[in-house]
């Protein structure tokens, strides 16, 4: 049996979103092109996703979201009010065909990753991540939130479960969904909020919990934070919670939008250590009796499908223990340049993209206000309660 597996929830290869929308690219169809590319990819690992049940969807949206979703996809349109009672039909939320199906699949897939890691696999989800996603609300691209039903679905068998979120925005709907649930620990490196989307919350000092308890850590990056200091920060905060939390399970939520060159991010972080970060998750995470990590990786934002698709290779190679070179086979560069991305052919890292992992060329001289997050960071309320 397979020791990790990848969870393939899309069905079709067309994208659901008009171009002018950040989504309208290809994403995690792409990914497992490149992973068959590499020749990665073996039939006992790859899953087909389904689509979550009303009753799981349930467990965390309310009825009449869930329902109004589904109309919306049987009707071929929204209804009267639905913008202002569910965040349907707007810019970020836009109605597409199949509008419950799709995130429905992608949710699905995520609850399937939670039953392997259940019977002693690493399962890796990349249509999965949308954490924005509010009980009754749509928010930021998210229609249902998978991480919070994938943990759930780990709760159901009374794990404690630690969710770490390494996308460039604040995984603000997980944290808010167990912000009173002691079993649940989040923890999210994300641009600070007073200069990124959600652009609120998700500040050093916004220690969640009730009654003196502190359920989630956050940790907000600074705009340019490098590799150097994003691993300084991340080292900070890590160990130290995942030796006071004693997690049962680990969820990494992998959105790829920290990454430099990412359309929607404003981090200058490689490939490479995006890498090194899931790499320590995986090492550190608890483990079954056989050795095997305790771990369900979701995707999440990532809005260069170049960029995308690289690191959720080099993360599904980790995953399932490969070791790929960094020179992409020829069948892979070629998926690539058919992606009909254009928006950086004339920069100068462009061909990078295709010959080796992304490096940027900035020092890697730790800022003064790094330097002083780091402290307050080692000194949040959760170590010392």
């Amino acid at each position: 049996m397979a020791k990790a597996v990848l969870i393939n929830a899309v069905t079709l290869r067309q994208r659901p979103y008009r171009n002018n929308h950040p989504l309208a690219i290809p994403r995690t169809a792409l990914a497992i092109d490149l992973i068959r590319a590499y020749d990665a990819l073996t039939g006992d690992e790859l899953l087909p996703g389904r689509v979550a049940k009303t009753e799981e969807l349930a467990w965390f949206h309310t009825d009449d979201y869930i329902a109004a979703l589904r109309a919306a996809e049987a009707n071929g349109r929204l209804q009267d009010g639905d913008r202002e009672r569910y965040q349907l039909g707007t810019v970020e939320n836009p109605y597409f065909d199949r509008l419950f199906t799709i995130p429905a699949r992608a949710t699905g897939g995520s609850i399937q990753a939670a039953e392997e890691v259940l019977k002693g696999r690493v399962a890796f989800n990349p249509a999965g991540g949308m954490h924005h996603a509010r009980a009754a609300s749509a928010q930021g691209f998210c229609y249902f939130n998978d991480p919070v039903l994938g943990i759930l679905r780990l709760r159901q068998a009374g794990w404690r479960v630690l969710y770490v979120d390494i996308d460039a925005h604040h995984g603000d709907g997980v944290e808010a969904a167990f912000i009173a649930d002691p079993e649940v620990l989040t923890l999210s490196l994300h641009m600070d909020t007073a200069y990124a989307y959600p652009f609120r919350d998700g500040q050093l000092t916004d220690c969640g919990g009730e009654q003196g308890g502190y359920s989630t850590i956050n940790v907000p990056l600074p705009q340019g934070t490098h590799d150097a200091e994003c691993r300084l920060l991340f080292d900070a905060v890590w160990q130290p919670a995942l030796e006071k939390f004693k997690p049962d399970a680990v969820v990494l939520q992998a959105g790829t939008d920290m990454l430099a060159a990412d359309p929607l991010g404003k981090l200058k972080i490689s490939t490479e250590c995006f890498l090194d970060i899931a790499r320590t998750v995986m090492n550190s995470a608890p483990r079954h009796a056989d050795g095997t990590p305790r771990l369900l990786v979701t995707g999440g934002g990532g809005y260069h499908p170049l960029l995308l698709a690289r690191a959720w290779t080099g993360l599904w190679a980790l995953l399932s223990g490969r070791e790929l070179p960094e020179a992409i086979p020829a069948a892979g560069a070629e998926v690539l340049r058919n992606a009909g991305w254009n928006l950086d052919e004339d920069e100068p890292y462009f061909s990078s993209l295709f010959a080796s992992r992304f490096d940027h060329l900035e020092p890697e001289k730790i800022s003064q206000q790094i330097q002083i997050l780091a402290v307050d960071v080692r000194r949040h309320p959760f170590f010392r309660s």
